[in-house]
């Protein structure tokens, strides 16, 4: 008779064989494989709701932004429209979410003819009135407050030019820079930052005052006599005019790498000798 209180031992050796290690690798495959299909889902999520990386193209934000910047932008805070999401989705008139920019955001926006993007700071809200009078911006009849700074200086490289060929020096390393003449403007919220002003009397130095109307948005570059903004109206492939709120994509965060592109794909040296380190994590 056996005794209820006994309890066999459990022998290792007397258990049933495992899954052969075919099995076992196929297991492994389909684990990996499902982890690759997770990751591609959240960049998906994260690239369509939160992040957009953008690369700067022109000199149309200098001094803030130079060619050859890639910066990651913010895509949450002026809310969803089918500019900002992958694949022309339709949600809608306007914006999911819209919340109107501050003056001084510099976003990313699609065209309002030919949909490429640009990169521009926000100087008019709807209802602003806003005129370039001797090269001075004003907003609702006020001029912004505008200071002399210190020069803006740029390395020159070797196959480079400057605007002009009066911005051009000697550099101390041999080489050659730009000089530009810079300024720093208040916008009326306090918003400081530092443009550019290489031609007195340029052709948009002095404009008709525009009345921004409601759902749009007035665009300037900061390189003032390099851009191609809301001065003007809109033209494919150049001057934007005033850009529909429904058309913004994200606002510009920080920057993630900059090289002054002298790097070659062959020379990974080159690489690290081509990276501007001081922008790299830099706030916009």
């Amino acid at each position: 008779m056996t005794d209820p209180n006994i309890r066999e031992i459990d022998d290792p050796a007397a258990r049933p064989a495992g899954p052969p290690a075919e099995r076992q690798e196929g297991e492994d495959w389909k684990s990996y494989l499902w982890f690759l299909a997770k990751l591609v889902i959240v960049v998906l999520l994260f690239r369509t709701f939160v992040f957009t990386s953008f690369n700067i193209p022109s000199e149309s934000m200098m001094p803030r932004l130079l060619v050859g910047d890639y910066l990651f932008a913010a895509k949450w805070p002026y809310g969803y429209s089918r500019y900002s999401l992958p694949g022309d989705i339709d949600v809608g008139d306007g914006r999911l979410f819209n919340t109107l920019p501050e003056r001084g955001d510099v976003v990313i926006f699609k065209h309002p003819i030919d949909h490429t993007d640009y990169i521009k700071r926000v100087i008019g809200l709807p209802g602003d009135k806003v005129q370039m009078i001797n090269g001075v911006l004003n907003i609702n009849d006020q001029p912004v407050g505008m200071e002399r700074v210190e020069d803006f200086v740029l390395p020159l490289r070797e196959d480079g030019r400057c605007f002009s060929g009066r911005f051009v020096e000697a550099a101390a390393n041999g080489g050659y820079a730009c000089r530009y003449p810079q300024f720093r403007e208040t916008l009326p919220n306090g918003v400081e930052h530092n443009i550019l002003d290489l031609v007195p009397d340029g052709d948009v130095d002095d404009t008709a005052p525009v009345i921004v109307p409601d759902g749009y948005l007035f665009m300037m570059g900061d390189n003032r006599d390099n851009s191609q903004d809301s001065r003007r109206p809109s033209v494919a492939g150049g001057w934007v005019g005033l850009v529909p709120q429904e058309n913004l994509v994200a606002r510009a965060s920080f920057m993630y790498w900059s090289t002054d592109g002298s790097a070659e794909w062959l020379l990974p040296w080159t690489w690290f000798t081509a990276a501007r380190w001081s922008r790299i994590g830099r706030g916009i």
